[in-house]
């Protein structure tokens, strides 16, 4: 058995090849261009077994997609599989463009498939072919006169009538929703569908408190599903016996309603939700039915949509926040998609789709730390880093990692620094995969030694270091009285805290001064300015970093070097995660974090603060015996966990209690 795949490289057809990979039992031949073959050669050696994935040079819009007829002749009869993927999937595309490549890439992937005496052409179409129309469409539907009101949705029932009517080969069509990303690592590889409203939520999020109404409208139903789901259905479904000539919806057979989507991934980010005044328990006793399909809420919104008035005011207003007005007038289902046959074929292999909720929060982090571009597009922040090198510790997870994520598509190049290489080596890959350049330095940053080895290799290879992100760090939740006989928590904390990281920037001084400027950014924490109990060792070792960062400053401004020292709320990282309590307390992400630590380089200030931990300050200047009443009525509402009174690090399963979150949620950032 063998498979012949289009679109291999494609965000669907990566997730599909491993699965038919899967199989051990044939091996996979791939169409890409000449121009895509590096990219190939990077996802066959992901895939695990790159020996049975064949390149075949050709393109979607060539005769027989510009395969050699040569070996079109030798593997005539040897494909048993025959997946077209390679599309256009894309609402705001030209009609140019769908209709080459969606019209005319689908009729030259059946004479290929012909040629080759396929055994089954398994067509990956869309829920697009149902159009405007309105009610139930299940799989046995196509043609119902529906109304097609963009050129995607014609080119998507276009390709799929080319299929049904003109295939040589038994067929099979799949038709997925919207797919989003990979349910359990968020992976997605651009911009599209919900998407282009996660900008939006991000500077919602920034701009309001997370309890701040928003006024919402009932939109109707969408359907999304994850691209894993999509590629494990499709393997299965081509390889049952019997199911030729059929059509399969890869939906989710429970629709969300569209406002209810916005709001999974608002709740995800953080971010105010929309409430809908009139919700379905109203609307849905008013007799709607009787209007008009196109009086509807959501027929009116794509009608208002398709004006050119219209669209020109959102242009100018939602397009500026990266959402185009085709996606708006997309955003909800006219129909409902019944996947009952589907389903019925997937019976046994354990296959459903997940609950939005149960993955909604990977999507949107994956999003935030690998494809918005809010910050890294900004002209002061290229101008900043564009050409610049910057030194990262702790950059295999966490803040270090988003930011060099970040920094690399500014258009700067991270030197990575951490303990774990092979992390280190994902995160250079990561870099390099979307066009960036970095370089992977594995460090223990306790060992002094090891960070004067360092040193010397840095300012070996690289003529230049312009930034140091002093990141890396250990946290250590204990009280004082847990602590008295483990002396060596101090030690370790103010080892990798304190000393690892004066010894580092003291390494590149000599570089430094050589080339007249420098910027060290200090990843401090907020619980310098605010001193909660049960992190004395935490916090001296981030306030010996602090005091040493400003005697020396007035030392080294003279020689063009200067330090920022960010203090830093609590964020979702790993180094807090076993502290099980934080699960529930109002955090930031590591893509906001980083955000801070790339407004540091910009801007260079001595210090960056949040207004609570600046109030901290302040109450133990003014007022510190009410401070320190207030820091201990917090010390008894948040007890030593049963890991710290067993002396461990691990998380113990903990859950925080209502006056816990109530307290973290009125003093939100603070480390407790």
């Amino acid at each position: 058995m063998a498979y012949f795949v289009t679109g291999a490289t494609g965000f669907l057809g990566r997730f599909l090849v491993p699965e038919l990979l899967a199989r051990q039992d044939g091996d996979v031949h791939v169409l890409v261009r000449a121009g895509s073959l590096p990219r190939l050669e990077r996802l066959r050696q992901s895939w695990g077994d790159p020996a049975r994935v064949h390149p075949v040079v050709g393109d979607l819009v060539s005769p027989d997609l510009g395969v050699d007829p040569d070996w079109v002749a030798e593997h005539t009869g040897t494909i048993e599989h025959f997946f077209h993927l390679a599309a256009v999937y894309d609402m705001t595309a030209s009609d140019e463009a769908n209709e080459t490549s969606n019209v005319g890439g689908t009729r030259e992937a059946l004479g290929l498939a012909e040629d080759l005496d396929a055994g089954c052409f398994h067509h990956v179409s869309s829920v697009a072919v149902a159009g405007d129309a309105r009610g139930v469409f299940d799989e046995s539907m196509f043609d119902v006169g529906q109304h097609l009101p963009s050129p995607y949705h014609r080119t998507k029932f276009e390709s799929e009538r080319l299929v049904r009517e003109e295939s040589a080969v038994p067929w099979r069509v799949y038709r997925p929703s919207i797919v989003v990303g990979h349910s359990r690592t968020g992976e997605i590889d651009k911009i599209d569908g919900p998407y282009y409203f996660f900008g939006l939520i991000k500077r919602i999020r920034d701009t309001l408190p997370a309890w701040a109404p928003l006024l919402g409208v009932d939109l109707g139903d969408t359907n999304v599903v994850p691209v894993d789901y999509v590629a494990q259905a499709l393997d299965h479904l081509a390889h049952v016996p019997g199911l030729d000539y059929q059509a399969f919806h890869l939906v989710d057979p429970e629709p969300q309603p569209t406002t209810g989507m916005v709001n999974t991934f608002a709740a995800a980010a953080r971010a105010p939700r929309f409430a809908v005044p009139l919700d379905r328990r109203i609307t849905g006793q008013l007799p709607l039915e009787v209007l008009p399909a196109a009086l509807h809420p959501a027929s009116l919104l794509r009608s208002a949509v398709r004006s050119a008035p219209v669209r020109l005011a959102l242009g100018q207003t939602i397009g500026r926040l990266g959402v185009p007005p085709e996606v708006l007038g997309h955003a909800s289902f006219s129909a409902t998609f019944a996947s009952r046959a589907t389903e019925k074929a997937l019976a046994g292999s354990g296959l459903a789709v997940p609950a939005l909720e149960s993955y909604a929060d990977v999507l949107w982090t994956y999003w935030e730390d690998h494809l918005d571009t809010s910050t890294t597009d900004s002209s002061p922040v290229r101008e900043a880093l564009r050409g610049r090198t910057v030194v990262i510790t702790g950059a295999s997870s966490g803040i270090g990692r988003v930011t060099a994520l970040k920094v690399a598509r500014a258009g700067g190049v991270p030197l990575l620094v951490a303990r774990g290489k092979d992390a280190l080596e994902e995160t250079r890959a990561t870099i390099e995969a979307h066009g960036g350049v970095a370089h992977a330095y594995p460090c223990d940053l306790s060992d002094l030694d090891a960070i004067d080895a360092l040193c010397e290799r840095l300012a070996a290879e690289h003529d230049v270091i312009d930034y140091v992100i002093n990141n890396a760090g250990r946290s250590i939740r204990r009280s004082l009285r847990l602590s008295e006989d483990r002396f060596h928590d101090f030690e370790r904390t103010m080892q990798l805290n304190y000393f690892g990281a004066i010894r580092l920037v003291m390494g590149l001084l000599p570089l430094m001064r050589g080339q007249g400027s420098g910027h060290i950014v200090n990843i401090s924490s907020i619980g310098v300015q605010t001193s909660p109990p049960r992190f004395s060792a935490y916090v001296a070792s981030k306030a010996a970093l602090d005091s040493w960062s400003n005697v020396v400053s007035s030392e080294l401004v003279g020689d063009g070097i200067s330090f920022t020292t960010i203090h830093m709320p609590l964020v979702r990282t790993p180094m807090i995660a076993p502290t099980s309590l934080y699960r529930k307390f109002p955090t930031i992400s590591p893509a906001q974090a980083a955000d801070l630590v790339l407004r540091a380089m910009v801007e260079r200030p001595h210090e960056l603060n949040t207004a609570l931990g600046n109030l901290g300050a302040v109450a133990h200047t003014v007022a510190p015996k009410v401070a320190f009443r207030v820091l201990h009525l917090a010390y008894q509402v948040f007890p030593d966990s049963a890991a710290a009174r067993a002396g461990t690090e691990d998380s113990d399963g903990a859950e925080a209690t209502p006056q816990q979150i109530l307290l973290a949620k009125l003093l939100k950032g603070i480390h407790w």
